[in-house]
C-alpha cells in the first residue's frame, strides 16, 4: 500500500475544513504508471490530501449494470477511507488511453446539481502526462468535488484550486494552438467550461460564467453532433447549465430562453433509449431553466413545462438506481409545485409540494447530508407557511415553525451565516402569521427575534435589498403588536423599521416593494393616529397610500391596488371622525367602494367582508352627522353583507366585532325612529357579540355590555308601563 501523507486507514478524517480524495489502483495498469501519474496532478493543490488504495475498482464493462456496480464499489471505498472524492479507471489498451471516473461522496450539493463531468474518457488522457493533462485532471475533480464546499475553509480551498486550474487551462489554449490537435484542444475547453461554470456559480458576478459560455462554445467547433454526438450533448448540457446559471443573475429571459433551447437540442442525442440516466439528468436541468422563466412571467405555462419534465426525470432517476438524484428531483418538483400552488387560489400544488418534499428527505436525511437535509426543512417550511396562510387553522403553519426550527439545527450561524439568516427570516415570517391568529403576543415577539437574528448577517452593506426585505417584514410584525399594545413604542419602531426599508427599496429600484412598504408604512402611521389626539400622523398615512398607489394601479396589480384603497379608506375614515365637516367621510366611502372592484367576495371573501365592515364604519359616522336616515341603511346594509362572510365559525372574533358595530347602527336608527324593532334587533346583535367577548377579550366584552345597556335602556323608556 502507498500512501501520500501521514495517514491511516482507521485514523479520524483529517481536518474537517481539507478535501479528502482516494485513488484506486487503476485497472489494467499492473505497474502503476497510470495511477502514479494520476497522484501527481493533486501534489500542487493545496487543501487537499490524497490517499491512494490497492483496491481495484471495476471501471469497465457494459453501459449501465457496470456504471451502477462502480459507483456502489466507489462508494464503498469513500465510506471506507472517510473520503470526500473517488477515482477510478482504467487503462485502455492498445489505444494507451485512460479513463477516469470522479466520484463525489454524495452531500450537501450533490442533489441539487444537474450534470456535471464525472468522467474523463477515451484519448483525453494519455500515457505521456505533460502539463495540461495535470490541470485537466484536477479542474475534474474539484468541479466534482465543488458541492462538497460546505465550510468557508473548504470554499477557500475550492476556489483557489479551480483558479490555479482555469488559469493554467487557458495558458495552455494559448500555447498550444499550432501543436495540439483540433480535437485535443476541444477537449480542453469543454474542461475549461466546467471549471469556470463552477467558479461561477460560486461568486456573485457574471464574468466567470460568461467565459465559460465563451469556452463551451469553443469546443462545440470541434465537437459537433456529427461528429461525437454524445460528446456533442455533453458539451451542449454545459452550456445549458451556465446559461441558466446567468439568467437567474440577470433581469431578462434572453438567457433562460437560450438554456431552455438548449436543454431540448440536447434531449436529441440523449435520448432515453440511448442513455436513460443522461436523459433524465438534462430533463432535470430543462426543468430547473422552465422554472427559473416561470417565475419571470405571470402565467403558468412554464411552470406546467418544468413540473412535465422533473416527473420525465422521474421515470429514470428512480430511488432504487440512484436515491440521491431522485430526491434532487423531487426537490426541484416540489419548488415547481410550490411556484405553481402560489399562482393558484386552491391548495392542490401546495398539498403535492409538501409531499414531494417529504419524498425528499426520506433520502436527504440528516445524518447522510446535514446541510442538504436543513436545505429541504427550509423549503418545506415555506410551503407549508404557504399552505397554513390559506387555511384557517394552525396545524399547518406549526408544522411550518418545526420545519424552519429543524432546519437551524444544522444550517447554523457559524457554519453557513447567510444560509442561517435566511431561514430565521422564513421561521419569522411563519411566527408572524401565526401570531396573527392568536390572541397573544408571544408568537409575535418569537417573530420580531427571528428577524432581528436575520439581521445580524443580512446587513444593509452585504445584501442591500435582502436587508430592506427583512426590515419590511419585522415593520409588519411590530405594527401587529403594537396593535395588542395599550402603548405607541412598538408602532414607533414598525415606523422606524419600514422607514429604514425604503432607504434601499426606492422606486427608482424596486417600485412594487417600495409601494408594498409605502402601504405597511402607512399602515402603522394610521395606527399610531388613531391613538393620537392630532391629525398628523394620519394625514401622513393617507401620504404613505397615495405614494404606493402611484405604482400600485389597478391595470398593474389589481388586488394590491384594491388593498391600498381599503386602507386609505381606513386612514380617511379616522381622519374624518376627528374633523367636524364630511369631506374625508365622503373620500373614505369612495376609496372603499373602489376597493370592492376588485375585493370581491368570489375572490377573496374574507377581504371582501373586511372591506364591507370598514365601509359600514364609515357610512355610520356619515349618518351619525346627517339628519336622515339613508346612510344609516347603507351602513346595516354592508355589515350584512360583511357577516356573509365573517362568520362565527370561520373568524369568531370579528364576527363579533362586526355585530357589534351592525349593533351600534341598529341603535342609532332606532333613535330616530319611533318603534321599537330595530332597537331590539341591536340588542339581539350585542347579545350575540357578547358571547364570544367574554372569554377572550374582556375590554370589547366590557364595552358591548355597557353599549347594550343603552340600547336596553332606550327600549325600557320606549315599552308602556302598566298602571
Amino acid at each position: 500500500m502507498l500512501w501520500l501523507g501521514n495517514i491511516r486507514r482507521g485514523e479520524v478524517q483529517s481536518a474537517v475544513d481539507r478535501f479528502r480524495v482516494v485513488l484506486c489502483w487503476l485497472e489494467n495498469d499492473p505497474s502503476g504508471d497510470n495511477t502514479r501519474n494520476v497522484a501527481q496532478a493533486f501534489t500542487s493543490i493545496e487543501g487537499i490530501t490524497l490517499v491512494r488504495s490497492a483496491r481495484i475498482v471495476a471501471a469497465s464493462g457494459a453501459a449501465d449494470s457496470w456504471r451502477k456496480t462502480m459507483r456502489e464499489e466507489a462508494r464503498a471505498v469513500l465510506k471506507d477511507w472517510a473520503a470526500d472524492l473517488a477515482l477510478v479507471g482504467v487503462a485502455k489498451q492498445p489505444g494507451k488511453a485512460l479513463s477516469l471516473w470522479f466520484v463525489p461522496r454524495s452531500g450537501e450539493g450533490t442533489l441539487a446539481r444537474g450534470d456535471r463531468p464525472y468522467e474523463l474518457d477515451n484519448a483525453t488522457l494519455g500515457l505521456d502526462f505533460h502539463e495540461d493533462y495535470r490541470a485537466e485532471i484536477t479542474a475534474a475533480a474539484l468541479v466534482a468535488i465543488s458541492p462538497l464546499a460546505e465550510t468557508e475553509t473548504r470554499g477557500r480551498v475550492l476556489e483557489k484550486g479551480l483558479v490555479d486550474a482555469t488559469d493554467k487551462l487557458a495558458t495552455l489554449l494559448k500555447a498550444s494552438a499550432a501543436t495540439e490537435s483540433d480535437d485535443r484542444r476541444a477537449r480542453l475547453q469543454l474542461s475549461l467550461g466546467h471549471a469556470l461554470l463552477t467558479l461561477g456559480e460560486r461568486e456573485s458576478g457574471t464574468e466567470r460564467l460568461e467565459q465559460a459560455v465563451a469556452a463551451f462554445h469553443a469546443a462545440l467547433k470541434e465537437l459537433t453532433r456529427e461528429r461525437v454526438p454524445l460528446d456533442w450533448a455533453t458539451t451542449q448540457n454545459g452550456l445549458g447549465n451556465a446559461l441558466l446559471a446567468l439568467g437567474e443573475r440577470e433581469s431578462g429571459t434572453e438567457r433562460l430562453e437560450q438554456a431552455v433551447a438548449t436543454f431540448h437540442a440536447v434531449l436529441k442525442e440523449r435520448t432515453r433509449e440511448r442513455v436513460p440516466l443522461g436523459w433524465a439528468a438534462t430533463q432535470n436541468n430543462l426543468g430547473n431553466a422552465l422554472l427559473a422563466l416561470g417565475g419571470r412571467e405571470s402565467g403558468t405555462e412554464r411552470l406546467e413545462q418544468a413540473v412535465a419534465a422533473f416527473h420525465a426525470a422521474l421515470k429514470e432517476r428512480t430511488r432504487e438506481r440512484v436515491p440521491f438524484g431522485w430526491a434532487a428531483t423531487q426537490n426541484n418538483l416540489a419548488n415547481a409545485l410550490l411556484a405553481l400552488g402560489g399562482r393558484e387560489s386552491g391548495t392542490e400544488r401546495l398539498e403535492q409540494a409538501v409531499a414531494a418534499y417529504r419524498d425528499a428527505l426520506k433520502e436527504h436525511a440528516r445524518e447522510r447530508v446535514p446541510l442538504g437535509w436543513a436545505a429541504v426543512q427550509n423549503n418545506l417550511g415555506y410551503a407549508l407557511g404557504t399552505l397554513g396562510e390559506r387555511e384557517s387553522g394552525t396545524e399547518r403553519l406549526e408544522q411550518a415553525v418545526a420545519a424552519y426550527r429543524d432546519a437551524l439545527k444544522e444550517s447554523t450561524r457559524e457554519r453557513v451565516p447567510l444560509v442561517w439568516a435566511t431561514t430565521q427570516k422564513g421561521l419569522g415570517n411563519a411566527l408572524m402569521v401565526l401570531g396573527k391568529r392568536e390572541g397573544g403576543t408571544e408568537r409575535l415577539e418569537q417573530a420580531v427575534a427571528a428577524y432581528r437574528d436575520a439581521l445580524k448577517e443580512l446587513t444593509r452593506e452585504r445584501v442591500p435589498l435582502g436587508w430592506a426585505a427583512i426590515q419590511d417584514d419585522l415593520g409588519h410584525v411590530l405594527r401587529i403588536l403594537g396593535k395588542r399594545e395599550s402603548g405607541t413604542e412598538r408602532l414607533e419602531q414598525a415606523v422606524a423599521a419600514y422607514r429604514d426599508a425604503l432607504k434601499e427599496r426606492t422606486r427608482e429600484r424596486v417600485p412594487l416593494g417600495w409601494a408594498a412598504t409605502q402601504d405597511g408604512l402607512g399602515n402603522a402611521l394610521a395606527a399610531l393616529g388613531e391613538r393620537e389626539s392630532g391629525t398628523e400622523r394620519l394625514a401622513q398615512a393617507v401620504a404613505a397610500y397615495c405614494d404606493a398607489l402611484k405604482v400600485r394601479t389597478r391595470e398593474r396589480v389589481p388586488l394590491d391596488w384594491a388593498a391600498t384603497q381599503n386602507n386609505l379608506g381606513n386612514a380617511l375614515q379616522a381622519l374624518g371622525e376627528q374633523e367636524s365637516g364630511t369631506e374625508r367621510l365622503e373620500q373614505a366611502v369612495a376609496a372603499y367602494r373602489d376597493a370592492l372592484r376588485e375585493l370581491t367576495r368570489k375572490r377573496v371573501p374574507l377581504d371582501w367582508a373586511a372591506t364591507q365592515n370598514g365601509l359600514g364604519n364609515t357610512l355610520l359616522a356619515l349618518g351619525k352627522r346627517e339628519s336622515g336616515t339613508e346612510r344609516l341603511e347603507q351602513a346595516v346594509a354592508a355589515y350584512r353583507d360583511a357577516l356573509k362572510e365573517s362568520t362565527r365559525e370561520r373568524v369568531p372574533l370579528v364576527w363579533a366585532m362586526t355585530q357589534n358595530n351592525l349593533a351600534n347602527t341598529l341603535t342609532a336608527l332606532g333613535r330616530r325612529e319611533s318603534g321599537t324593532e330595530r332597537l331590539e334587533q341591536a340588542a339581539a346583535a350585542y347579545r350575540d357579540a357578547l358571547h364570544e367577548f367574554a372569554e377572550r377579550t374582556p375590554w370589547y366584552y366590557d364595552l358591548t355590555q355597557n353599549n347594550l345597556a343603552c340600547t336596553l335602556k332606550i327600549l325600557s323608556d320606549r315599552i308602556p308601563r302598566p298602571y
